[in-house]
């Protein structure tokens, strides 16, 4: 004879934790998250240079570039015009600074917390 058992709801997750910081935060405020955790993959990979963890991390930062980039690209982007542009500015330096063959990680860090200070604040 065989039964078969109800599906089991899935728990839901404890009070507290990672989603319950998410929750707490503003757009904005997770958005300068995703900045510090590129910031720390680069920053990881200035101190310890290990290929694969630079070119990962690289490749993070390229990808976040990348998405700035086509949002403040986007005509339905409701940011000032300026500030559209000097992001736009922005983000094709450090993309060409990330495609270079000795990227300056230094640099692309600081225009990490640069932004997610604007973020922030």
């Amino acid at each position: 004879m065989s039964h078969t058992l109800p599906a089991a709801e899935p728990a839901p997750p404890p009070p507290g934790g990672a989603a319950a910081y998410r929750r707490r935060l503003s757009s904005k405020q997770m958005e300068a998250e995703v900045f510090a955790r590129a910031t720390r993959s680069i920053r990881a990979a200035e101190a310890n240079p290990d290929p694969i963890a630079l070119a990962r991390a690289v490749a993070d930062n390229r990808r976040l570039w990348d998405a700035v980039l086509m949002a403040v690209l986007d005509p339905a982007n409701q940011l000032p015009q300026g500030l559209r542009a000097q992001l736009a500015s922005l983000a094709r330096a450090v993309l060409r600074e990330c495609a270079a063959d000795a990227p300056d990680l230094a640099f692309i860090a600081e225009m990490n917390e640069q932004v997610a200070a604007g973020l922030w604040a």
